[in-house]
């Protein structure tokens, strides 16, 4: 077989203008064919490895459009992040997908948007080089890690401060980022007596330090199918026969549905620029005590109510071993559910909306009440089946329960 060599050729068009050949153009950016053994040369992308700025939008605005947001979303693999992907895929934005884990962790990632548009890329949190590399075609970067127990591997301070800092002083070296959004946590404060609210605390300070416009968001509790209080609460109920209320179950909060907290993400990207250098605080439109909303989880659930009401010190009592543990033994324990020594601590003081912080509405936004559609997962749970029992609080008062 003869293989003829092809050279950049220039075919002139009406008025003196040129075009190249297919070929040719295949040869200019780097890629020659692959014909009897030849190598094939492939050369490093001609993108700016400051960023891409600025992108034209283009189209209606759907999976298929260009948004012009091209964002770098750490800790997408987690429960916030999966419908924060799902939003931003969803309008035509592309989004790089860092991991630590598994590469099927963020498989489930890829459906969300259209062909090429959600890029899982492996990444190391300790590792700068690795940072830099997630985020070199970004201009936008969202901060979702964090982890209320610690780990042999990671602290406290690790997992929600010193990350945290880490990636806003690559985003300022990077000098094409243009939003950051750090996702905090509603109750942090240097002063609280949970080390995960100090170190939260700590990360926004360290954040602001380095990018003075960059947004912060505080989400209260977080609802939704995969979420960390409503699901452990039912499994403990399904094991046990029924649920410890620590405290007695007085202390108030204000869950808030996990998709309004990425609608008030993508909010904050989508606006003129009016949220940058401001924190906000997402609690929902409702204030329950523990006690309320488990019987939220109960009535969905379809099971009588029954609980045990846990004083401060012993449920403490009942947690401390792990955490006394996690650094003593050569391999990982269990993550803690009901009985997490620092969620523990964090219950000892009511977590509410500032009456003078910014909210939802700041946003254009009205969050979702929690009755419905936000708690149907429980449904689950049910020992029947989706349509077994009947809902006991519609029948009994509820100082009747045990």
């Amino acid at each position: 077989m003869q293989v003829v060599s092809r050279r950049l050729v220039q075919r002139p068009l009406v008025g003196g203008a040129s075009i190249y050949s297919s070929s040719s153009l295949r040869s200019l950016y780097g890629v020659s064919n692959h014909l009897n053994g030849t190598d094939n040369c492939r050369y490093s992308s001609s993108l700016a490895t400051k960023g891409v700025g600025h992108l034209a939008r283009k189209g209606t605005g759907g999976r298929s459009s260009v948004s012009g947001i091209v964002a770098t979303v750490f800790g997408a693999t987690g429960f916030l992040g999966r419908y924060l992907v799902q939003q931003l895929a969803k309008m035509g934005s592309q989004v790089l997908v860092p991991f630590r884990g598994s590469e099927d962790s963020p498989r489930h990632l890829k459906l969300m948007g259209d062909l090429g548009q959600v890029v899982p890329m492996k990444f190391d949190p300790r590792d700068e080089d690795s940072i830099k590399a997630v985020m070199a075609k970004a201009n936008v970067v969202i901060n979702l890690i964090g982890r209320e127990y610690e780990t042999r591997n990671f602290s406290f301070e690790d997992a929600n401060h010193h990350i945290a800092e880490k990636l806003a002083l690559v985003a300022k070296e990077h000098g094409g980022i243009m939003r950051y959004i750090q996702v905090s946590c509603l109750g942090a404060s240097v002063s609280s007596p949970s080390r995960m609210l100090r170190a939260k605390a700590a990360a926004e300070e360290a954040v602001l330090n380095a990018l003075p416009e960059a947004t912060i968001m505080r989400p209260a509790t977080m609802i939704g199918t995969e979420d960390r209080i409503l699901n452990p609460w039912s499994m403990f109920v399904k094991k046990y026969g029924f649920l410890p209320l620590i405290g007695g179950g007085t202390t108030k909060f204000q869950p808030v549905y996990v998709v309004d907290v990425a609608a008030a993400i993508v909010a904050a990207l989508k606006d003129d620029g009016s949220s940058m250098g401001k924190t906000y605080e997402l609690g929902g439109p409702d204030v329950f005590t523990t006690h309320e909303l488990a019987e939220i989880m109960y009535d969905m659930i379809r099971e009588w109510p029954r609980y045990v009401k846990l004083p401060f010190p012993i449920a403490k009592a009942m947690a401390a071993p792990r955490d006394f543990m996690v650094n003593k033994v050569p391999f990982p324990l269990p993550s803690p559910q009901i009985f997490n020594l620092d969620q523990i601590n964090a219950l000892a003081t009511d977590t509410l909306v500032s009456d003078n912080a910014l909210k939802f509405q700041d946003l254009d936004l009205v969050p979702h009440k929690l009755k419905g559609y936000p708690v149907e997962f429980l449904i689950q749970y049910r020992k029947g089946g989706p349509n077994f029992g009947s809902t006991v609080s519609e029948k009994i008062p509820t100082d009747f329960y045990p």
